[in-house]
This record gives C-alpha cells, structure tokens and sequence, in this order.
C-alpha cells in the first residue's frame, strides 16, 4: 500500500501522541504508531495504519516499526517524537538513576527514532521532524526539573540537527505546550496562563501539522511556544 505522505509518531498511545496521529489520519496520511500501552497500535488500526506495541527506549523496537511502516507504505515523510512523564522530585533529592530515566525519556526519546529514520529522509530528499518538548524548556520550573534539564538539552540538538540536514531538505522543529487538558487540571495553573484555559491536545495537533507541512517548508531549527501566553516574556 502507498500513501501520499507518511507520519511515524512515537508515544502515540494517548494525550497529545494521539491527538498528533489523528490529526494527520484525518489530513490524509498514513500514520504508524509507537506505544508501550498497547493503546498505539489500537489507535493505527483504528485510523488504517499500522502500530507495534513497543519502547521509544528500545532501538529495537523502534527498528521494527521504521521495517514495519516502510513494507506497508513504502516512504517516510513525518517524524513526531512524543514522550511520557520522567522522574519529579526536589532538585538534590533525584537520585543518579532518575537523572537517567529522565535522559531517556525526554532526549534520547527524540534522538533514537531521529538517528533510524533521518537517513531515510535524507535519502528522499524531503522529511519533517517534530518534537513535543514543553514550555519550560527555556524558564525551567522545579515542578518538572528533568524535563526542563534535559529538553534545554533537546533544544540544542534540533539546532545541531537542522544545520546538518537542511541541504537535504529534512527540517526538524520543537512544539513547546503549556498547560495542556491531557494533564490534570487545577484552577491554579489555569490561573496561571494569560488566556485563562488549558489548550486542547487538538491544538498541539494542529501545531505539529503545521510545522510538518509545506507550509513550514521554510522553518528548521525552531522552538514554538503553545502555552496559551504562560511564557510570553521568555
């Protein structure tokens, strides 16, 4: 079978994952999906596609849905590395193999699924990556301090990977979300946030849609803020 464009997103199960894989369904695509629940490869079927059930922290896995997505569609077209929720703790109070589990989570998460199916892009000439970081990834919070730490880290990476495939045409941009109704909602962080509202996960969709269309065919190495104002001065 041969789709127009592909989309492989990663953590695709649930919350914002899954918002990303219906909304390219419905777009049009072929979509494949990566989920450690179970939930993922439920959702491909659901939406015509294909799904393993299996870990972003395994490169085997992740090999077996890149050899599982091109024998059904024969292309990749769009990467979106999705992630789960790391280790929270006090900031001197996480131990050595939480700062770990966190790297693991929130960066290698992006450059696992990169380093497999970049050079498939590359090949074609043409591919969009997104990654779903967080809004604190430039004014870290001790709410999520693995997160912040090492998706600052993820921000520096998309920079290095943009300058390096850019001539061959694979752009790879983050998504930055606030408060997000994936995650449970509190009337002080609602508070917090400028427009008065959680976003919806079929905004952060529709962001990540964006920045993988030829649209965004211009925009490499980028960080979108999606927070509904939270960190407007930042």
């Amino acid at each position: 079978m041969t789709m127009s464009k592909v989309a492989v997103v990663t953590a695709g199960g649930s919350g914002m994952g899954a918002a990303v894989a219906r909304r390219f369904a419905e777009d049009g695509y072929g979509v494949a999906i990566l989920s450690s629940s179970g939930k993922g490869e439920a959702l491909a079927s659901e939406l015509g596609g294909v799904g393993i059930t299996g870990s972003n922290q395994s490169n085997d896995d992740i090999h077996k849905l890149v050899d599982l997505t091109l024998e059904s569609f024969g292309r990749i077209d769009v990467l979106v590395n999705s992630a789960g929720h790391g280790p929270r703790a006090p900031i001197l109070d996480i131990t050595d193999e939480q700062w770990h589990t966190g790297l693991d989570v929130y960066l290698m998460n992006v450059i696992r699924p990169t380093r497999i199916i970049a050079p498939i892009m590359a090949a074609q000439k043409s591919g969009a990556i997104v990654n779903i970081s967080t809004a604190w990834a430039f004014e870290p919070s001790d709410m999520f301090p693995t997160s912040a730490v090492f998706r600052a880290g993820l921000a520096a990476y998309t920079k290095i990977f943009a300058d390096k495939y850019a001539a061959d045409n694979v752009r790879m941009n983050n998504v930055l979300p606030g408060w997000i109704d994936s995650l449970p909602a509190t009337e002080q962080r609602r508070e917090m946030v400028p427009m008065q509202r959680y976003g919806k996960s079929e905004e952060i969709a529709a962001t990540v849609a964006f920045l993988a269309s030829e649209g965004a065919g211009y925009i490499t190495g980028q960080n979108l803020k999606v927070d509904g104002g939270l960190t407007r001065s930042v």
